[in-house]
């Protein structure tokens, strides 16, 4: 069976890239925005918990006559195959790995905003008194990741680094949460992680990081996206989020430990631990260009060497939204 595009819907869609023509600007308007907008997120998506919880995208969508609905999801590629089957309009963050999946899928989706690289906020974790020294050490071990997360490609990577594949390992594909508790439990010899679960993790267990993505082995970005259908004609809408995701990135680096003590009670864990994993994580949200994609591209020929992916794609031939003046 596939490990990715096994799943229905998105993931089961005849794949095929998502051509340039689609671009936004190409596409015919709708006649008026609007009235309510869904938005689908993580519990660790951070920008959009700290939006959802104060309510500060409400206040602004007011003038518009848009209300919001929250939508939380498991994990970035079913966020994405909600997207794309018209369930939700708008995601909140996800990895750079996932838009890559749900392009190969046929999925038909804008990128919207995207966060500058954090390559240090996801790395392969090992035990504290682990014999494993460096990622070669790896080879027959048992490592745990989530399935087409960033964490994923950053295994992938390591591993070619070390002159290794994903066949000289024994991957156990789960979730953050039963990646985490295998972890701990001493079932998997390895896991590759991201904020907030590495930091908590480390905190915790006193783990090791054995690799992250530092020194150009994975940037790490993160992407929001919307679906094609619904940035058609809501431009405004996109503005107004765009900018309150913006404005929440700069106050999180600005008041990190505020941010931390909000984000420790929305996510129950503890303050510190959120403090470390905002650390590691740039919040710089801006608007997304081909050139910023660029590691696009590598992220995708790399699944496609392990057959991941059932085909080349180009992730050049996605959709963009332009924020005004740009």
């Amino acid at each position: 069976m596939s490990l990715i595009l096994c799943r229905r819907g998105l993931l089961g869609l005849a794949a095929g890239a998502i051509t340039a023509a689609s671009l936004v600007a190409s596409q015919p308007l709708r006649a008026q925005t609007p009235d309510t907008v869904r938005i689908g997120y993580q519990r660790s998506s951070t920008l959009v918990a700290l939006l959802k919880a104060n309510g500060e995208l409400e206040k602004a969508l007011q003038p518009l006559g848009v209300k919001v609905t929250w939508h939380e999801f498991t994990s970035g590629l079913p966020l994405l195959e909600a997207l794309n089957l018209g369930k939700i309009d708008l995601s909140a963050d996800v990895a750079d790995t996932v838009p890559v999946f749900a392009q190969a899928a046929g999925a038909k989706l804008v990128f919207y905003a995207e966060e500058a690289p954090s390559p240090s906020a996801q790395a392969i974790l090992v035990p504290e008194r682990s014999k494993i020294a460096g990622v070669a050490d790896l080879r027959a071990k048992k490592v745990a990741v989530t399935k087409g997360a960033g964490s994923h490609y950053l295994l992938l990577a390591a591993l070619a680094k070390a002159g290794l594949s994903l066949k000289d390992i024994e991957p156990a594909y789960l979730t953050p949460a039963d990646g985490r508790a295998a972890f701990v439990g001493g079932n998997v010899d390895a896991w590759v992680a991201w904020d907030p679960f590495l930091a908590t993790t480390q905190a915790a267990s006193k783990a090791r990081i054995l690799a992250d993505g530092s020194d150009g082995l994975a940037s790490y970005k993160r992407y929001y996206l919307a679906s094609e259908d619904f940035a058609k004609g809501s431009d405004k809408v996109i503005a107004v989020l765009f900018d309150r995701l913006k404005a929440t990135g700069d106050w999180v680096k600005a008041k990190p430990k505020d941010a931390a003590a909000q984000l420790a009670t929305l996510w129950n864990i503890d303050a510190a631990a959120v403090e470390v994993a905002n650390g590691r994580r740039s919040y710089k949200v801006g608007a997304v260009t081909k050139a910023g994609l660029s590691e696009q591209q590598k992220i995708a020929d790399a699944f496609l060497a392990e057959g991941l992916l059932p085909k080349k794609i180009d992730t050049e031939a996605v959709a963009i939204w332009p924020p005004a003046g740009q």
